[in-house]
């Protein structure tokens, strides 16, 4: 049984297909089978049932998978530890991070990472919440930049900024005469959100509690739209669509005085979300985790 073997069956147990687990392993299919078959043999049991198209893993196999999983992400730490007394600054950096933050924090970082530790390579993975917590959990991932609450055992997190949000208006909406706006102002508007099951999504709705009421619900739902992402969602707030709420970091390097949206701040208490960097108690990357944070409080959000 070797490392290599364990990184195969969850890969393929990851992807349930044989030919994507072995690209994700960037090796042949058939090197990819003859290994998960031998040690399957060696283990005297199926972890897979093979079918045309895909796979389903046995009972015993996830059992196996699961363990597997703890043995790749105890054999990383080991490495990490190494690093750590030599110069934990070189090497890899596997850093998560969701899509309503990534596209404005990461310009601003990366270059700073650059300058702070040039030898150390930094792998992003831009994701949804809740793919970005499982590949934390499981060793995939060092450390993940997304917002709170993010409350799974066995992870820590440090807070690395709070944000305003604000209300994007298509230009000359009536709101647009109002220095400041309420949440209730946008009860009678099209709201536009990102879809369902988008952590934002919910962070939006829970600034406008009456946007979840069943009266909102039952009255209101058609003035609702969706968008696949904030700035499709600016997009469609330019063309006239309806209003949204937008994090205030999205409107870094936005022309406002030739842009067809106008921003207000909310009234007070103005609602804000807190942006989280998440890792697990065990990760060793001390280091790291401080490269990170000192790197954002230098953006001065």
């Amino acid at each position: 049984m070797t490392l290599t073997e364990l990184r195969y069956i969850v890969a393929v147990a990851k992807e349930k297909h044989f030919g994507k687990a072995a690209s994700r392993c960037f090796v042949s299919q058939p090197t990819l089978s003859v290994a998960v078959k031998k040690l399957e043999d060696e283990l005297g049991l199926t972890l897979f049932e093979r079918h045309k198209h895909d796979v389903t893993i046995t009972p015993l196999g996830i059992k196996i998978i699961e363990q597997a999983e703890r043995v790749l992400e105890q054999a990383k730490t080991i490495k990490l530890i190494a690093n750590e007394a030599k110069d934990p600054l070189k090497g890899t950096l596997q850093l998560g991070i969701i899509y309503t933050i990534g596209p404005y924090l990461l310009p601003r970082i990366i270059p700073l990472i650059n300058k702070a530790a040039p030898e150390l390579t930094l792998i992003i993975d831009e994701d949804f919440t809740a793919n970005l917590a499982g590949k934390l959990t499981s060793g995939e991932l060092d450390l993940v930049i997304l917002s709170s609450p993010f409350d799974i055992p066995g992870i820590k997190t440090e807070l690395l900024y709070k944000e305003p949000l604000i209300v994007a208006l298509p230009k000359k909406h009536p709101l647009c005469r109002k220095k400041t706006i309420k949440a209730e102002d946008l009860l009678n508007e099209t709201l536009l959100l990102l879809k369902t099951g988008n952590c934002y999504r919910d962070q939006v709705m829970d600034v406008c509690p009456a946007c979840k009421s069943d009266t909102f619900s039952k009255g209101r739902m058609q003035k609702t739209l969706e968008g696949s992402s904030l700035e499709t969602i600016r997009q469609m707030v330019a063309a006239g669509s309806g209003v949204t709420v937008l994090p205030s970091t999205s409107l870094i390097n936005i022309d406002e005085k030739n842009s067809l949206v106008e921003y207000r701040p909310f009234s007070r208490p103005v609602p804000k979300r807190e942006v989280i960097l998440a890792y697990r108690d065990t990760y060793p990357g001390k280091k790291l985790i401080r490269l990170i944070q000192e790197t954002v409080n230098k953006c001065d959000f």
